[in-house]
C-alpha cells in the first residue's frame, strides 16, 4: 500500500510538471487559424489572409529553393520507367500558372482587372528567368492580399461572377485561390525532390 501511495504522489507530481511545461511552451503561441492580437480580433478577412500567407511563403520558398538551370524541369526529363509525364509543366511553368492563376481567380472580387499577362492561366511564355518569374509570382500574391483585405460580412456571399463567368461568390474565390495554390505545391515538392533538393518548409524536421 505504501508502494501504490508513493507511486500514485510520483505520477501526479509528473503530470503537474509535464502540465507546467506545457503551458509555459504554448502561452506566446498563437491559436490555429487564428490572426490578429488581443487588440485586434481576427476577421473573416484576416483569417483568409493568413491562409495565403503560408501557402504563399511555402511556394515562394520552394521557387527559390531551384537553381535557375532547373526551372526548365519536369519529370518527363528523366524517362521514368512505367510513368506518363509526357507534356506535364516544367517547374517554371507550374510557377506561372499558379501566379496567373492567382490573378484570375482573385480579381472578380474586387473587380479589378487582372493582367494582360495571364495568358489564360499560363502566365507569359516569354518570361523565362528565375528572377522575373519569383517576382511575378510575389505580386500575385501581393494582389490576393489587397483584394481579401475587401472582405467583409456582407459581401462574402454576395453571388458575383467569375472570371469565366460562372456565378460564385468572394468567399469561394478568396479560399479556392489558396487551395489550388496548394495542389501545386505539391507538385513543385516532387520536382524538388527529384533534383535531390529538400524543400524548405521540411528542412530541420
Amino acid at each position: 500500500m505504501k508502494k501504490l501511495r508513493t507511486s500514485l504522489l510520483l505520477t501526479a507530481a509528473l503530470s503537474l510538471a509535464a502540465a507546467s511545461a506545457y503551458s509555459q511552451a504554448t502561452k506566446n503561441l498563437p491559436a490555429a487559424g487564428v490572426s490578429g492580437t488581443p487588440s485586434t480580433p481576427p476577421t473573416i478577412a484576416s483569417a483568409i489572409d493568413r491562409q495565403i500567407s503560408l501557402v504563399e511563403k511555402e511556394v515562394v520558398e520552394a521557387a527559390e529553393a531551384m537553381p535557375e538551370n532547373k526551372f526548365d524541369f519536369s519529370p518527363e526529363k528523366l524517362n521514368i520507367s512505367g510513368s506518363d509525364y509526357k507534356g506535364v509543366r516544367t517547374f517554371a511553368q507550374q510557377l506561372k500558372h499558379v501566379a496567373a492563376s492567382n490573378y484570375l481567380i482573385w480579381s472578380p472580387i474586387t473587380g479589378e482587372k487582372a493582367p494582360d499577362t495571364v495568358n489564360d492561366g499560363k502566365g507569359p511564355d516569354s518570361m523565362t528567368a528565375k528572377a522575373d518569374i519569383t517576382k511575378y509570382l510575389k505580386d500575385s500574391f501581393a494582389f490576393g492580399h489587397k483584394a481579401v483585405a475587401t472582405l467583409n460580412a456582407s459581401n462574402l456571399v454576395q453571388p458575383i461572377s467569375s472570371s469565366s463567368g460562372r456565378p460564385t461568390t468572394r468567399l469561394f474565390l478568396a479560399t479556392f485561390a489558396a487551395a489550388h495554390a496548394f495542389d501545386h505545391y505539391g507538385q513543385l515538392v516532387e520536382y524538388l525532390r527529384m533534383n535531390g533538393i529538400v524543400p524548405p518548409a521540411s528542412r530541420g524536421r
